[in-house]
């Protein structure tokens, strides 16, 4: 099995207390605390203090001028330790990036001080304190969620934030709306000691990972499996096995790791899919991972598809029997 904790953005240390969302009276009272904590975003980047061993999420109080004259509410992530109200609130108002982000990862910054800097959640996501990443990447979710969905599907009205910021209605036609997550097959596709990896052009150089894809409607997630599979690369699949999952917010997905059997092991690429697939030993895997291989650079540290591998690697995923 795989922890949790091996998982980026997988758990958090808060209570999320849906039971005080729809408390208007609480959550007034909440957000105007002083003693209440915010976590404060800038365009998708959340606020990090770099003063410790590592980048901590940076709490500020509810009463922080930085949090001043925000055009929508905060956002409610939950209660800590003794109660203490948690919330996120985006601060892009505060400053307009320099460019719109084009980069795979934005490196760019917004600095508040010498140790105080937003920065983009996938550029540093090995490092983030495990305790952090599942509220990060909540939060996350929810204003990209916002950015993009603030007008009714039905009826195209201006939704309203309601329920804490966990939910949009509208005022027109009554519908409410809440934050989608979007389901991800991702793959350990065995033959033996062989997995199946694939690369996507876009990708750094030498980097292959496991196949991955959305989920359809109607589906189930051993369709989805043996579909991805065989559309990219037209290697059938038997079994297949749910190994772990991992919250990923860029923008709003929910990749669902699993092992499969591979029936068939001849391949034929998608072109508009992958660059390349290959099967490779699970030796060549350990080599790669420890960054002496000199064909394939592994999936980036904080992604599941490392997770998935190393725990291969080490035995820690049962295999299929011959």
């Amino acid at each position: 099995m795989i922890p949790e904790s091996d998982v980026t953005f997988a758990g958090s240390f808060l209570d999320r207390a849906d039971r005080l969302r729809a408390d208007a009276e609480a959550q007034a009272r909440m957000a105007t605390d002083p003693a209440s904590r915010v976590s404060p975003f800038w365009f998708g980047k959340p606020l990090f203090d770099l003063a410790d061993e590592g980048p901590r999420l940076s709490w500020v109080s509810a009463a922080d001028p930085l949090l001043a004259a925000g055009p929508e509410s905060m956002v409610f992530m939950g209660l800590g330790e003794g109660g203490l109200a948690h919330f996120a609130e985006d601060v892009s108002h505060i400053a307009p990036p320099d460019e719109r982000p084009i980069d795979f990862v934005d490196r760019r910054t917004l600095d508040l001080s010498e140790t105080r800097k937003f920065i983009d959640l996938r550029a540093i996501m090995a490092e983030i304190d495990h305790r952090d990443a599942g509220i990060a990447a909540a939060a996350k979710g929810i204003f990209e969620w916002r950015a993009t969905h603030g007008f009714c599907a039905r009826c195209g009205a201006k939704n309203v934030i309601a329920h804490a910021g966990w939910r949009f209605d509208c005022p027109q036609c009554g519908r409410v709306h809440f934050p989608r997550t979007d389901p991800v097959v991702i793959m350990l596709v065995l033959d033996g000691d062989r997995v199946l990896l694939g690369r996507h052009p876009a990708w750094d150089p030498k980097m292959y990972s496991l196949l991955a894809g959305f989920m359809e409607p109607g589906e189930t997630i051993e369709e989805a499996v043996r579909r991805e599979v065989a559309e990219e690369t037209a290697v059938s699949v038997g079994e297949v096995r749910y190994v772990t999952s991992q919250p990923w917010p860029f923008p709003a997905s929910l990749m669902i790791g699993c092992v499969a059997r591979a029936e068939t092991t001849r391949i034929e690429i998608d072109p508009v899919e992958l660059e390349d697939a290959l099967w490779v030993p699970k030796a060549e895997i350990a080599e790669a991972l420890e960054g002496r291989h000199p064909d394939i650079a592994p999936a980036r540290k904080g992604a599941v598809a490392q997770v998935i591998l190393r725990a291969w690697v080490e035995g820690r995923i049962a295999e299929f029997d011959a």
